[in-house]
């Protein structure tokens, strides 16, 4: 019996130590979840800020401050601290060897002030503490990065009076520790940031030698001054007005001015006012309040409060409706405006780059535009030059829309040399978005990896005034840029009447149906309506309308 009694009392024992030894003190915990926080040394203020957080949760910490050697080794300032309003924290700079922080840094050694009041180095430049109230004990100990001083730690005493003041400082110094290695990480990481930095500049340049340097491709002469243009408008708040037709990129090159200028961290927020119902189109560009509307069952931010502080992109601009430009016009100068159904005048600042594929002008004459909206938005005009006016480019465009189009269809196509020279002639009244869905269009359909004229869609290939082109034998990489004539065009042609043949042949293709014709030639809906009127293009009568 006894000795079964002693064994039961030894393993009670065991599970008081095991019990014991789980237990973890307030210092061990702090110092637990410091060493926890080493994942967020990429952001050393915040890093340390919640260092101190969690001294003040365990320990209760009052107030401490982290203060070390500003970038030009002049002076130590106030980096994190706890207790301290911000006023205070900015009062906190000290010369290298001035008071206790000076002391503590040059001597690379700990310094306890059991009573500031008493203590001539205590300079309380912060004047967080007040001396005339009781005993106030400060600590201060170094930051040592390879026995280097970098900066100061300093508490108001953490533990109680009966506790030596060795104790206080033992554990400051551990705490010190740590916190230059939270330094010393976030040195290497800023290293390796900059490499990445430089390797993506060199990356950006090599890729601008073949593209540009707006993430727009093109070499020709009218895109570089394009390029030109957008870099002398980005840095400007001035509205820009983007013009060309349809396809031609406006998208991209408002996307260019937001990323090249210095919004660049705000947001880039967009809009196409000819494909949003005119009845919804005040919503979306103001928002609304609940309960403003039929079906407004929640309140609704517009895309000139989404953007503030960015930049809002207003695509067919011209689509806008007449009762719509005058308040749009109102809040581009007065900056501020009300949601639909509410009350609350909201101010914005917001950077507006237009783009529409109309005249404007024109419209303006017609009465279609108000006048003043238009000098409101023609601020900064930038004209996009149409696709055919870039032939140079279109090598690099079709090897650019290949490579995306067989990477996402799994093929390895390729245009025959006869193909390229036949597309570099093309007139292309839909611009680089047609161009973009012909080349879809052949990976998907062609058969074979050599796409030659014969495979080009026949409205494409049966223009009259093109000469024949006799097929040649090899393929070619279109990746490398080929010198070559451009094809000529018929001059007894005008470009009005071949852009009415394309639009009536559109039509005829897809059963008079202009929604399909449309998409067909990459415009909208409005658009294509717009332009069977221009030229007066008649359904024949024998023709049924089915609903698209």
């Amino acid at each position: 019996m006894m000795k079964k009694t002693n064994l039961n009392c030894g393993e009670n024992n065991t599970e008081k130590n095991n019990q014991t030894s789980s237990v973890k003190t307030p210092e061990v915990q702090a110092l637990y979840r410091i060493a926890q926080l080493v994942g967020s040394a990429a952001e050393l203020e915040v890093t340390l800020s919640e260092i101190l957080k969690i001294l003040h949760d365990t320990l209760f910490m009052e107030r401490a401050s982290i203060v070390l050697l500003d970038e030009a080794g002049e002076n130590l300032t106030i980096k994190a601290c706890y207790g301290l309003t911000n006023e205070e924290r900015k009062r906190g700079v000290y010369n290298l060897d001035e008071g206790v922080i000076g002391k503590v840094y040059s001597s690379k050694s700990p310094f306890v002030v059991p009573d500031i009041k008493s203590e001539p180095l205590f300079l309380n430049r912060t004047q967080a503490r007040s001396i005339s109230k009781g005993n106030i004990a400060f600590i201060g100990v170094p930051i040592l990065l390879r026995n280097k001083p970098v900066g100061v730690f300093t508490v108001d005493r953490l533990f109680a009076s009966e506790v030596s003041y060795t104790e206080d400082v033992h554990f400051i110094t551990v705490v010190s520790t740590l916190i230059a290695q939270f330094i010393e990480l976030n040195k290497v990481i800023k290293q390796k940031e900059d490499v990445w930095l430089e390797e993506n500049r060199n990356l950006r340049a090599q890729l601008d030698k073949r593209y540009s340097r707006h993430n727009i491709i093109g070499q020709s002469k009218v895109m570089r001054e394009v390029f030109q243009l957008i870099d002398r408008v980005a840095p400007s708040t001035a509205t820009a007005l983007l013009l060309g037709e349809s396809g031609t990129g406006k998208e991209l090159v408002a996307q260019a001015i937001h990323h090249s200028g210095p919004r660049i961290k705000a947001p880039f927020i967009q809009l196409n006012c000819a494909a949003v119902p005119e009845t919804l189109i005040e919503s979306e560009l103001l928002g609304h309040e609940k309960g403003a509307f039929t079906g407004a069952t929640f309140m609704k931010k517009g895309r000139f409060e989404l953007a503030n502080g960015g930049t809002l992109f207003l695509d067919e601009i011209g689509e806008l409706p007449l009762n719509l430009q005058a308040k749009l016009l109102r809040v581009l100068q007065e900056k501020n405006f009300e949601r639909l159904g509410g009350t609350e005048t909201i101010s914005v600042d917001v950077r507006i780059i237009a783009a529409t594929n109309i005249n404007l002008e024109e419209a303006v004459a017609q009465g279609l535009f108000r006048a003043d909206l238009y000098y409101r938005l023609n601020v900064l005009p930038i004209l996009l030059p149409p696709l055919r006016d870039r032939v140079e480019d279109i090598p690099l465009l079709l090897d650019f829309f290949l490579r995306e189009s067989n990477e996402r269809n799994g093929k390895i196509m390729q245009f025959s040399r006869d193909a390229v020279e036949f597309l570099k002639g093309y007139i292309w009244p839909g611009n680089v978005r047609e161009m973009q869905n012909l080349v879809e269009r052949m990976v998907i359909i062609t058969d074979h990896e050599i796409c030659r004229v014969s495979d080009l869609p026949s409205v494409m290939i049966a223009e009259p005034e093109r000469p024949a082109i006799q097929e040649l034998p090899h393929p070619v990489n279109i990746s490398i840029k080929e010198d070559s004539p451009e094809t000529p065009v018929n001059s007894k042609s005008s470009l009005k009447d071949r852009e009415k043949e394309i639009v009536e042949a559109a039509m005829q293709r897809n059963g008079w149906v202009q929604a399909r014709a449309a998409r067909e030639l990459g415009i909208t809906q409005r658009q294509i309506g717009y332009k069977i009127k221009k030229y007066g293009i008649i359904m024949p009568e024998h023709i049924c309308i089915k609903n698209d």
